[in-house]
């Protein structure tokens, strides 16, 4: 087996389609788990073999609704973990990715429940992704990318992406968080909360994503 996990493979899927719609294929996988194509490729033929992939030769790659349910599983452990951290024991929003992680395939289904409703059942975590819900269902507003809002678009920061820790402790400083109203004011240049203009980091643009 690849040094990634069926799971990680699963998750990596769910997440490339749940706020943009490109097409996932395997180069794509092989380059967000970093592994050979050609590893890529057998894992793919597998999943599909046990009924958690679909996936034509030359075709992208989908969920099927039973590798959905599985990696709408992993998923809420995962968000509901840094949600956790964040509430609990203080940590900032660029340091609960890497604990998850680990702590995501540790944890009990009954500890799990127990942080679930400690935390009043939350709906998202601290960067604005959704929590599926213990069935699989997520809710989601209609949404837009900051890089492709119009100008003069204003919308509330529905979810910043964490792959960056770096670019997530900028926006802290510039004040964008998730739940802030954001107005475009440029193509690198924004309004937060209807204050003075602020230029956004390199790349800021691509990790936003606004109210529609």
């Amino acid at each position: 087996m690849p040094a990634s996990t069926v799971d990680d493979y699963l998750k990596t899927i769910y997440h490339h389609t749940e706020w943009q719609t490109d097409p996932v294929t395997p180069s794509v996988l092989a380059a967000e788990l970093g592994l050979a194509p050609s590893s890529v490729t057998e894992m793919i033929k597998k999943l599909a073999t046990q009924g958690l992939v679909s996936h034509r030769p030359y075709g992208p790659i989908s969920l099927t609704d039973a590798g959905t349910r599985r990696a709408t599983a992993v998923i809420r452990r995962h968000r509901l973990i840094e949600t956790w951290l964040v509430r609990e024991f203080d940590y900032a929003w660029d340091e609960v990715h890497d604990e998850a992680e680990v702590l995501e395939h540790t944890i009990s289904d009954r500890l799990l429940a127990g942080i679930d409703a400690r935390l009043g059942h939350p709906r998202f975590d601290p960067h604005g992704d959704a929590i599926p819900a213990p069935d699989g269902r997520v809710e989601r507003e209609p949404f837009v990318l900051l890089a492709e809002a119009t100008i003069g678009h204003t919308g509330r920061v529905l979810r910043v992406s964490d792959r960056d820790p770096a670019l997530l402790r900028s926006l802290e400083e510039v004040g964008l968080d998730v739940g802030h109203t954001v107005t475009a004011t440029g193509r690198d240049a924004v309004q937060v909360d209807g204050g003075p203009t602020i230029d956004l980091p390199p790349a800021a643009a691509r990790a936003v994503w606004l109210t529609a």
